[in-house]
Parts: C-alpha cells; structure tokens; sequence
C-alpha cells in the first residue's frame, strides 16, 4: 500500500459492521498519527501471516491515520464505532485517545513508551484493562541517545533537545530524566519546542542562536511525518543531530538509535493472535524492546566534518556511506 494512501485515510475504507464479515473473518482497527514506513509495514503483515492470520482473508485491517491531534478522537470514534476485535496504537497520542473511546475492545499499543506512567495500564506485568503491547523505550533511554551524540561530537557541552509539548511522553522525559541526564553527563540539555510544521524551523533557529553544540530529536508524529524537513533543518543550521528512526538518517540525518520497530510490529502480531483466539489483554504482561539498531551516516558525518570514532562504527548496526 503506498504511503499517501495511508495518509488519507479515507480511501477505500470498509464501515460494514462485524456481523457483515464473512464467517471466520475478525476485523482489526489501526489508528496513528505517523506514516509507517514500508518495512515496518511489512514486518507487520508477515507477522500476522505468521499467526495465519492473512489481510483480505480472514483479517480485515481498517486504518486511519490523523494528520492532527485534534482529529484522533473522531477517527477513534469511528474505529469503535466498526465493533473492531482489536484495536492497535502505534504512538502515544492514539493510544491515549483509544483508551478514553473504550473501555471494552482490546487495545495494542505498539511502541507508545511507559504506558504505565500514562495510566494506560495498571503495571507493565498486569495491565489489568483492556490496554497490553509493547513499550518503545525503557527509563534512561533518552540519556543513552545524548551520549551517543557526545560520542561524535566529544567537545559539546550544550545538546538542544527538541520537544512536542502536546505529547505526554515528552513531558514526562522532560520533567523526569533530563535534570537527572544533564547532571550526570555535565552537559546543558536546552529545551526547545515544535507543535506546528512551522514551529520545527522556529525550534532549530532557537537551538542555534542558543549555541547548542547538537541536537537531540525526541521521536513524534510531527518530525516523522516532517522527516524531511528535520533533518534538512539540522544541516542547514550544521546541528549534529540524533533522532530515534530509521526514515531519519535515510533522509540524510547524521545518526538514529531506538527500538527496532520492525520487530516490535511482529511481536504485536503475537498480541493479536493470542486475543483474537480468546486471551483477554489484562492477561498479556507490557513488553519492552528486545532489538535496538544504531545507524550512522557517514556522509552526513563528513559533511559536519565530524570524525565518527571507530568504537562507535564497530556498535552500529547500519553504516550509511
């Protein structure tokens, strides 16, 4: 399926309730903010295809994707209102709103970080409602990402860190991890803000008239679905900058480190299967990632004219030359 389709969200759309449904056929409802990549899209579907459970066949997968925060709830609303066997949330802000539109259909989350911290579920071992999944991050991750960048850019004492005020996880961090981050690393972690396509460009001009050595790029909807113009914004202002995912350094950003999210969508696969054969989601323990991929772009790297030290090649995952 191509990406702009997967965008609209409006094309094509199946709205016929379950009964409708050939028998044996079980309708799953997808709701998030940013694009999935192809990849991950394709980790996604191999994995239900895994469980035997094939899109068009006996599986129904509905999808709708917000451009806007402010319309996650109507497309929630509409995916509850399909009577859907399951619902997944690949991001924070989706899994939030699908959690306040049911408190009956079970809910995957696919990488929405700390839903515990969210309310989304009672403890990570028992969830205890109808929210389970996979968490994308584990505490201290985002001290990690900045050490990853002191490592490239050994002299900075000053890492910008760009933020979405509107996503709760990024408050969370803010509050909770970066005083503790920025004293044990000794290093100034200015905050800087983007809401809007429009703030991104006010964010990065912030970040270099406040002459941070680097940036770090918490991982949103707003800077995937603007992955261009990130890291376009990075090389303009000369920023090294870190960010959590792949699209990033394929579009020229200098280096990712999180969570291998094409592995985190096959493991969901496993969520649905055991709840469409009957588990209920308070019975499925939260599950942290187990795959983690670093990827460093070496052009972009020369381009900075940063020396990317050999230790930090011989970690990487992925060398993009």
């Amino acid at each position: 399926m191509k990406r702009r389709e997967f965008i609209a969200g409006t094309a094509a759309l199946l709205v016929s309730p379950r009964r409708s449904l050939a028998q044996g056929t079980r309708r799953v409802g997808f709701l998030a903010m940013d694009v999935v990549e192809p990849t991950v899209q394709k980790a996604w579907l191999e994995g239900l295809r895994n469980y035997n459970w094939i899109d068009g066949r006996n599986l129904i997968i509905e999808y709708r994707y917000a451009l806007s925060q402010d319309r996650l709830p109507a497309f929630a609303a509409e995916l509850v209102a399909l009577s859907p066997d399951v619902l997944i949330a690949p991001n924070t802000q989706a899994a939030v709103v699908l959690k306040s539109a049911t408190a009956s259909i079970p809910i995957v989350v696919v990488g929405a970080p700390f839903p515990e911290k969210l309310g989304l579920v009672q403890s990570l071992s028992r969830p205890g409602g109808n929210v389970t999944g996979l968490s994308a991050i584990i505490p201290g991750f985002t001290g990690k990402n900045i050490e990853i960048l002191r490592e490239m850019v050994p002299a900075a004492s000053k890492v910008a860190v760009l933020v979405n005020p509107g996503n709760p996880i990024h408050k969370l961090i803010v509050a909770e991890e970066l005083p503790q981050t920025a004293r044990s690393l000794g290093v100034a972690l200015p905050i800087v803000e983007a809401t809007t396509t429009e703030e991104l460009d006010i964010a990065f001009g912030s970040a270099a008239a406040q002459h941070a050595d680097a940036i770090h790029v918490f991982g949103d909807p707003l800077t995937v679905n603007n992955a261009p113009r990130v890291t376009a914004l990075a090389a303009k202002y000369r920023l090294p900058a870190n960010y959590l995912f792949r699209i990033d350094t394929d579009g020229g950003g200098l280096c990712a480190y999180g969570a291998d999210h094409r592995d985190l969508f096959r493991r969901a696969a496993g969520y649905v299967d055991k709840i469409l054969r009957g588990t209920k989601p308070s019975d499925l323990p939260v599950e942290r990632p187990v795959k983690y991929e670093l990827i460093i772009n070496l052009k972009t790297a020369k381009a900075l004219g940063l020396s990317v030290p050999p230790s930090l090649l011989a970690r990487a995952d992925e060398v993009i030359e």
